[in-house]
């Protein structure tokens, strides 16, 4: 058999071992990724995308498209029983209420639209899905607590795959020794099961049915993300691209006969779309509704809700996405949840494989994702409840409310959207200065807001000066460069930061900005002030200084550090971590902290 090494293998080319594929190719490592499917998806499947992961696309310069190639949902509606016993419309909201971010919208986009985002990006730095693979054998080939297993650029991992290319008859099996396994393959993972890791949690008796298709309807929200209770069941509307809507629709306790009570599946064959589209319908009175042509997509489920009881064996077979975690579709979390995964440990294998940090580095991912795992289960039991449970009507006056479900969408929204996430103390999320960045949390992602470049007067977002590049950014913030307020802390800090003890030289390996993207923003007045008026250590790039200023026309900027909660006259430095989100802050004259903070994981 052929033989052959890597630095990673990832197993499953969905979006959440897309989304690590993309986040290293072209930069250095030899990673190669699997799957079993001849071809990707081609319709269905996930679809919603959050704000956070907007956010998160746009680091890695794929939001244009999918602003582009997607569809954007700005209203909620509700209804519930009527008093003629069809529904009626309670109210309409604003689809997102989180203040700070910067896509203030939801977005949809089939799976197989947004994996192609990604594919097409890695195609020009040479790598692309090796499909119709599966594998075989997946072993530890080094002891437990072994050195080997401590040496990032060994290769303990053995890994055996089978090459079923209908070109191919010979040659077709293969031995990969890869550094590192990334199994990223779905709900019913073999890689987790290969690793013997247990799934946590159980399915509840909600069956669902879900349908895409062109509607014909008067229903005069079915552009709208439409919360729909009525005494026949429940529907989530939710508009699709190219006119397409996607029914989320409630299957009454009769369909329970669907499920196979050993196994918890789903038995599709007794459903059809055509019953899902008549049981919407049928819910939707007084408005009609009918299908439009062919119907694109379907599918029937009952909900599960399970976390794995970890996410990495001895650091180097880890899970991610649908492997590690299970839940309802209606909170448009899945895809979200799955690239927000690896989305947080590309940069961590990336500085692993490097050398740059220890292997402690990766058990974070666990520790934070896992935590996040946990928490989307809780709030996924509250919110498919209030799906799935009958309104309240005279005749079930326990049932659920539209009080009730509007109250969940707000108190949830920093979660389901994404911007809420937090991430707790550790190794790589310290604190112990947040007073001096207070609405800067530590732990959250950066905020977005405009400042000023100062050499050309050009207004940018802070978001595009962070891209997913795999460096930490130290932001530092200073009192107008112009006067000795700012202009002799900014020199102080200056010096210690190009010592030889500084985290600067301990951790750039050779260049500091391989590792560690430094920019400046002052609060000096935009025609006052010249990019060229700070040390050098803080311009390796004129685009590098930025004043906290309006721009010329009026319409954007100025207010950062009130936003950020820094005083403007003391300052204080930030550092962004790789996914975005903030590491630590500190005062301008304790940069000893930052020191110590990346002394924790970094060598």
């Amino acid at each position: 058999m052929q033989e052959s090494n890597v630095d990673l293998l990832i197993i499953g080319a969905g979006p959440s071992g897309l989304m690590c594929a993309n986040a290293l190719a072209g930069r250095g490592f030899n990673v190669r990724v699997v799957d079993k499917r001849a071809v990707g998806v081609v319709a269905g499947q996930a679809d919603g995308i959050q704000p956070r992961t907007h956010e998160i696309l746009q680091s890695y310069g794929l939001m244009e498209r999918l602003l582009r190639e997607g569809v954007e949902i700005h209203r909620n509606a509700f209804y519930n029983p009527g008093p003629s016993g069809g529904i009626e419309r309670i109210e309409r909201t604003a689809a997102i209420s989180q203040p700070t971010a910067r896509y203030p919208f939801t977005m949809c986009r089939h799976q197989g639209g947004t994996e192609n985002f990604f594919i097409d990006a890695m195609r020009p730095k040479g790598l692309e899905v090796e499909r119709s693979t599966v594998p075989t054998v997946l072993e530890l080939s080094a002891d437990s607590g072994s050195s080997e297993l401590r040496d990032p650029a060994a290769h303990p991992v053995k890994f055996q795959v089978v090459l079923q290319h209908l070109d191919r008859t010979e040659n077709d099996r293969e031995v990969v020794h890869a550094k590192f396994v990334l199994g990223t393959d779905g709900a019913h993972s073999w890689v987790r099961k290969a690793m013997g890791i247990k799934m946590d949690g159980g399915h509840t008796e909600f069956v669902w049915g879900v349908v895409d298709f062109f509607p014909d309807t008067d229903f005069p929200d079915i552009r709208a993300r439409t919360v729909i209770h009525s005494v026949h069941g429940s529907i989530l509307v939710v508009p699709r691209e190219g006119d397409l809507v996607r029914l989320y629709v409630q299957l009454s306790d009769v369909d329970l006969k669907l499920v196979d009570k050993q196994t918890n599946r789903v038995d599709k064959g007794q459903a059809s779309p055509e019953k899902l589209i008549e049981t919407a319908a049928k819910i939707l009175q007084p408005y009609y509704l009918r299908a439009f042509g062919d119907v694109q997509w379907w599918t029937v489920y009952i909900i599960g809700q399970r976390v794995a009881e970890k996410f990495s064996v001895e650091d180097r077979i880890l899970i991610a996405g649908d492997a590690c975690h299970t839940h309802s579709p209606k909170a448009g979390q899945g895809m979200n949840a799955s690239m927000g995964d690896t989305h947080n440990l590309a940069w961590k294998l990336a500085y692993v494989l490097r050398g740059w940090a220890d292997m402690s580095l990766l058990r974070t991912y666990e520790a934070e994702r896992r935590k996040f795992a946990q928490d989307l289960i809780e709030f996924d039991k509250v919110w498919s409840t209030l799906f799935s449970g009958k309104p309240r009507t005279a005749q079930h006056d326990d049932g659920v409310t539209h009080e009730a479900t509007l109250g969940a969408f707000r108190k949830f929204g920093g979660f389901s959207s994404g911007i809420g996430i937090r991430y707790a103390t550790s190794i790589i999320v310290d604190n112990k200065h947040q007073d001096c960045a207070s609405k800067l949390i530590v732990g959250e992602r950066m905020i977005p807001h405009v400042f000023i470049h100062t050499a050309d007067a050009k207004p940018v977002n802070i978001h595009d000066l962070l891209p997913a590049d795999t460096r930490f950014k130290i932001v530092v913030f200073v009192a107008d460069v112009t006067t000795d307020v700012g202009a002799v802390p900014l020199r102080g800090l200056a010096e210690r930061l190009t010592a030889e003890s500084s985290f600067l030289r301990r951790f750039g390996h050779g260049n500091h900005l391989d590792v560690f993207d430094i920019l400046c923003i002052t609060s000096a007045e935009r025609d006052k002030v010249d990019y060229t008026d700070v040390p050098e250590v803080f311009r390796s790039h004129w685009s590098k200084v930025l004043v906290d200023d309006v721009d010329y026309a009026g319409r954007s900027g100025g207010g950062g550090f009130a936003t950020y909660g820094i005083d403007p006259k003391s300052g204080a430095i930030v550092v962004v971590r790789p996914d975005g989100y903030v590491g630590t802050v500190a005062p301008l004259d304790r940069v000893e902290d930052i020191d110590a903070y990346f002394s924790g994981f970094m060598l």
